[in-house]
């Protein structure tokens, strides 16, 4: 891991395969580690530069106040096309999940120049808050669990790990990974403060984040090839967000993974690195 500076800010970057493949650029969900490790080998070993990182306010990324962000849905739009660029080469595919889905949207609608090609995962075409009267809202009763927990104590790692267990639980998705994945986050945040492991874990930054303008009217104007992958058994955004992505991008294709929720099972790493590889055949070079 290592970090790059762009957009008057500091990103936490990972990356897997050879520094001239062609790149590939994850935006976090808010945190890098929302794409599983498996899934990056398997891109790189499809001959690819895989380049995963943190937004700002989480991970290895410049953390300042998490409770007050002093930027917006499109600062992180531009840091996004600013990291394409330094790391040099082509235009690259642009990757999202969950929030970073639609940092992802809106850096490719702002600047169209910096990237070929898009992969949206488990993310909706507005932000956060009450949802456009057509698209699914989150699903009631697995929110009123959710939010029905005790949070834990944000200094205790193994506390911590717990809490995102049982949400995973709650969720439909994987408990043992959620448990792994959330002491790996807590390891990499730069303070155990409640506000900061928040922003990690939970990504609460989006609450009080300007998200304005909305973007979702300006989707039928993407011209790069689109890939849409979304869980047939999400409950945070259900499925009916990825489907109306797939309806107002032109061209794009939409992948149901039937055995997923709300994070990306590492079992479905092979389908969906296949997917994201056979998108690129389709996207212009140069």
């Amino acid at each position: 891991m290592s970090t790059v500076e762009v957009n008057g800010t500091v990103l936490g970057v990972e990356s897997f395969g050879a520094r001239d493949a062609p790149l590939l650029l994850l935006a976090g969900g808010p945190t890098m580690l929302s794409w599983p490790d498996v899934l990056c080998e398997r891109l790189a070993a499809g001959g690819r530069r895989v380049v995963r990182y943190d937004l700002r306010d989480s991970g290895g990324s410049a953390t300042a106040d998490p409770q007050a962000p002093a930027y917006t849905l499109r600062t992180l739009a531009a840091d996004a096309a600013a990291l394409a660029g330094a790391l040099g080469g082509s235009r690259a595919h642009l990757a999202g999940i969950g929030v970073g889905g639609m940092v992802a949207q809106v850096a490719a609608l702002d600047h169209p120049d910096a990237f070929a090609a898009l992969t949206l995962v488990g993310t909706r075409p507005v932000a956060p808050g009450p949802p456009d009267p057509d698209l699914p809202d989150h699903d009631g009763p697995t929110m009123a669990r959710l939010f029905a927990a005790p949070m834990p104590d944000w200094a205790d790692r193994a506390a911590v790990a717990r809490f995102a267990a049982a949400g995973a639980e709650i969720l439909g998705d994987d408990p043992a990974a959620a448990r792994a994945t959330a002491a790996r986050i807590w390891d990499r945040a730069p303070a155990t403060t409640a506000p900061v492991q928040l922003a990690n874990h939970l990504g609460t930054v989006f609450a009080r984040l300007d998200c304005t303008p909305r973007w979702r009217e300006r989707l039928p104007a993407l011209a790069l090839p689109t890939l849409v992958v979304h869980g047939r058994r999400d409950r945070f955004f259900p499925l009916g967000n990825g489907e109306a992505l797939a309806r107002e991008i032109p061209g794009a294709r939409l992948l149901v993974l039937d055995g997923a929720a709300t994070a990306l099972p590492a079992t479905a790493a092979a389908e969906v690195a296949a997917a994201v590889l056979a998108l690129d055949r389709r996207a212009p070079t140069g």
